[in-house]
């Protein structure tokens, strides 16, 4: 020990042990505390018996020796944390010339184990923001599954591991589904060795997986169905992607099974993998033949929510969208379609089924749909999360309803007991905002009639114009984007199709306001305005009787604000104050810097240019 902790220690400041403890901290370590987190040793006062510690979150923090002694856990110098605190610049320049080295650092500091999880809580946000790390992180992935020192999990839950030797992924694929003893462990190797069939080249190897496939499948086709689907449609990729494998000949296969489980195929394909499902969708029209779009449209029809959607695409993409949709108004008639599949009609509400999805009609299947699920034992809360949070669902629906039609739904919406009261308010406030003379039905007095706006007529053709090219070119666009957006894999985790509905959500509702503001605007080219009082379409001067500063004003429509040539709108704080007064008038109005007493010294008639 060094002769002042001995001292220390002599004195009975300290226990012995925590003397030891104390002298591995000298300034200038780096140290770890369960609470204050990552941080460095500034100092220790042997008058006080403190060591000071500059934390992250706190700098000068004091902790009496023996405190310290005990809670501090030492991190070597090559610690992330160590790293972050001493060299940020440097981290900063790997982060963008070598992904994979910067993902070691962190695996090497926090034991050779690591989730994404934990990896993104070490680099973020000190090294990215959440923005900037996603993209960086598909591209760290890559980095990684080529390092022959890192083992990258099939699950985004499981840990990335580095190895103490280099091994290729493709031998820790192979090596995996050979010490497979279950079923389960069989198709999780599986996976990983599907999701990186470019790497496996050899024909050999992959035709004994493929061998041993057809063996499991045949085993367990009546026992474990659902799984044995799902290893035939690995095999089938393995034999279509890799030259030189084949299958057997008298081998079990995708549409041979499902005609043997048509009577539970419905629960099979639940049972199964979105990864899975679409390639089992694709063998229904080879199974069933003539009477394939039947069985689709059947399974879409009875299918959850990760069904559902492959059906339809499958029917979309062999043009039977009319038998689809067909099918589904007639359910939407009877109140019979399931919550998953107005789920899809609702999610997707474009094309073919745009005018099934956007009907009055919808809001009663989906509220009967509701109470249905209310007497599972798993009640998916899908589609009552969507009607809540998609702000222009239950606006959509409603956009081509008459009167009668509209007071229908909102009676719905008040009684249905699926839905709870701020729910409700919730709902029909949004269609209240759209049709303001409905607001009678919530409130119970009169109606409330709506204000017409009074704009000019440039600015209503300018407003013309701007709805034009939202209705025909960037709503229509959007719809493309999201389209697009939805060929980039797992909606969950896709942040251009999140993006792409965020932004619908943003253009329907510019779309709402646009229609409500276009039906209360009255065009007019201020003709014939008095300039006895202030008006609508008259120019105002104005003197501020704190400083004698003068001004001009010219009061015109809803949409006329122009502050270089101090032209304001009459629905502006500015123009409803001095709306109705005289010259000589003196009223109060706001400015920037709060409101300051004017008097009115000219009125006169607006004329256009």
């Amino acid at each position: 020990m060094t002769e002042d902790i001995q001292k220390a220690v002599e004195a009975g400041k300290i226990t012995n042990t925590a003397g030891g403890a104390l002298e591995k901290l000298p300034p200038g370590t780096f140290v770890l505390h369960k609470s204050w987190g990552y941080g460095q040793i500034a100092g220790h006062d042997f008058l006080l018996c403190q060591t000071t510690i500059d934390f992250k979150s706190k700098k000068g923090h004091s902790m009496q020796f023996q405190y310290a002694a005990e809670s501090l856990v030492i991190l070597e110098p090559t610690h992330i944390a160590a790293r972050k605190l001493m060299d940020m610049e440097t981290l900063k320049q790997m982060a963008q010339k070598d992904h994979g080295a910067l993902v070691r650092i962190v695996l090497e500091s926090l034991g050779g184990r690591a989730t994404q999880d934990q990896i993104t809580q070490n680099l973020v946000p000190d090294l990215f923001t959440e923005a900037t790390f996603k993209k960086w992180w598909e591209n760290a992935k890559k980095a990684l599954k080529a390092d022959p020192l890192v083992g990258v999990p099939a699950k985004k839950t499981d840990p990335f591991i580095l190895r103490e030797e280099a091994l290729s992924h493709k031998d820790e694929s192979l090596s995996a589904f050979k010490a497979a003893r279950t079923l389960k462990d069989q198709i999780s190797a599986l996976d990983t060795i599907t999701k990186n069939l470019a790497d496996f080249k050899d024909p050999a190897p992959m035709q004994a997986i493929v061998d041993a496939l057809e063996e499991t499948a045949r085993k367990n086709a009546k026992l474990k169905t659902a799984e044995t689907l799902s290893i035939l449609v690995s095999r089938d990729e393995i034999a279509a992607k890799v030259p030189g494998v084949t299958k057997g000949e008298q081998a079990l296969t995708i549409a041979r099974m499902v005609i043997e489980e048509e009577k539970q195929l419905s629960l099979l394909l639940a049972d199964l993998p979105v990864s899975k499902l679409k390639r089992i969708a694709q063998a229904l029209p080879g199974a069933f033949e003539d009477r394939w779009v039947a069985k689709a449209v059947e399974l879409f029809l009875r299918g959850n929510s990760k069904v559902a959607p492959e059906l339809a695409r499958l029917l979309v993409e062999h043009n039977q969208t009319k038998a689809l949709a067909t099918a589904i108004d007639k359910a939407i008639r009877e109140h019979s379609l399931s919550s998953e599949a107005l789920h899809w009609l609702c999610s997707e509400r474009v094309g073919d089924f745009a005018e099934i999805a956007q009907s009055p009609r919808t809001v009663g299947a989906i509220l009967s749909a509701m109470e249905r699920d209310q007497f599972k034992e798993k009640r998916d809360r899908k589609l009552h999360d969507l009607l809540m949070n998609d702000q222009e669902l239950i606006t959509d629906m409603i956009n081509s309803a008459d009167e009668e039609e509209l007071r229908e739904v909102m009676q719905k919406l008040l009684k249905t007991p699926v839905l709870e009261e701020l729910d409700k308010r919730s709902l029909l406030g949004r269609i209240v905002r759209v049709y303001p003379e409905m607001e009678s039905l919530i409130t119970g007095g009169d109606e409330v009639k709506q204000e017409a706006l009074i704009v000019s007529w440039d600015s209503l053709s300018r407003r013309k114009d701007e709805y034009d090219d939202l209705v025909t070119k960037k709503i229509p666009q959007n719809i493309k984007d999201i389209q697009i957006a939805k060929e980039y894999g797992d909606l969950r985790e896709n942040f251009e199709y999140k993006s792409a509905k965020d932004q619908q959500r943003v253009l329907q509702r510019r779309k709402t306001d646009f229609q409500r503001d276009l039906a209360r605007a009255r065009g007019t080219d201020f003709a014939n305005v008095g300039s006895e009082t202030v008006a609508i379409g008259t120019i105002v001067s104005i003197k501020r009787m704190s400083d004698g500063g003068e001004e001009t004003y010219s009061l015109l429509g809803a949409w006329d604000t122009d502050p270089d040539k101090h032209v304001i709108s009459y629905l502006s704080q500015m123009a409803q104050s001095l709306i109705g007064k005289k010259v000589g008038d003196r009223v109060s109005a706001p400015t920037e810097n709060g409101e300051h007493e004017v008097e009115i010294l000219k009125i006169t008639s607006y004329k256009p240019a």
